[in-house]
């Protein structure tokens, strides 16, 4: 009998300035390298979703998010080019400087910039999960199915 199916699951952030999206150029990570990503990550054990995407948007762009302002924009159901599937939950938050802070390369071990994109103009090499998430935030979708 074939073993239960096991998803992952990522946290994504939609930091939106406008009609523009931030995306990081992932770089040294041997996943999706070359490739332009939301700010995202795995939850942790024993961690909830909203901590999950304040931690990594802190980790990633040094911002600082409270949980009250974090809206659920999309759930992706992702399934990469080797069969592995995950669930991403994308949380969408508008860009206030005041409050978060200015967002800036975290990472640079893993992230070679970051830059804002107009969302309906993604770069080419943005990774095919980003851009199921960013779709389905700006068609009003709440839910996707990616790689299937």
């Amino acid at each position: 009998m074939p073993a239960p199916p096991t998803h992952p699951v990522d946290v994504l952030l939609l930091l939106t300035d406008a009609d523009q999206v931030l995306l990081a150029l992932r770089d040294g990570t041997g996943y999706a390298d070359g490739q332009w990503n939301l700010p995202s990550g795995k939850l942790e054990p024993d961690e909830d979703a909203i901590s999950a995407v304040i931690r990594e948007a802190r980790e990633e762009i040094g911002l600082r998010l409270s949980p009250d302002e974090l809206r659920l924009a999309a759930t992706v159901h992702h399934r990469n080019s080797a069969g592995h599937a995950r669930i991403g939950l994308v949380f969408a938050v508008p860009h206030d400087p005041g409050r978060h802070g200015l967002p800036f390369n975290a990472e640079p071990h893993k992230c070679a910039k970051i830059e804002w994109f107009p969302t309906a103009l993604l770069p080419s090499n943005t990774y095919p999960y980003t851009t199921a998430c960013v779709q389905a935030f700006s068609e009003g979708r709440p839910f996707a199915l990616d790689g299937w």
